[in-house]
């Protein structure tokens, strides 16, 4: 069976559907989560961002493998669901209504 990340980051695996390449689709899961479904990723993923974050400062992005490149958009979307874990209790920004904000550049990886 094939893996999505790094064999040390397993525990990640039945969230794989997270490792989202672009700003707009993880943002666009987000909203379209549940709390308990936003919380569940977080849970998982929080604990290991440090030892995520050790393991791919030392990965090459030219060459990058797929699974590190999984492993990255994973935590690039930690990030996106993190405010709404730990702050609003909610997938949408608090009284904001429809805006939005749109990244127009991001990282190629």
């Amino acid at each position: 069976m094939a893996h999505v990340f790094p064999a040390e980051f397993a525990g990640l695996e039945p969230f794989a559907d997270w490792a989202i390449h672009g700003e707009k689709l993880r943002y666009a899961k987000r909203i379209a989560s549940t709390m308990e479904e936003l919380q569940a990723f977080y849970d998982v993923a929080f604990p290991l961002l440090e030892k995520g974050t050790a393991y791919l400062e030392k990965v090459r992005l030219d060459g990058i493998g797929d699974e590190d490149k999984h492993l990255l958009w994973a935590f690039c979307s930690l990030i996106t669901v993190a405010f709404p874990v730990e702050a609003w209790g909610q997938p949408r920004v608090p009284d904001s209504g429809p805006s939005s904000i749109d990244a127009v550049v991001e990282p190629a990886v």
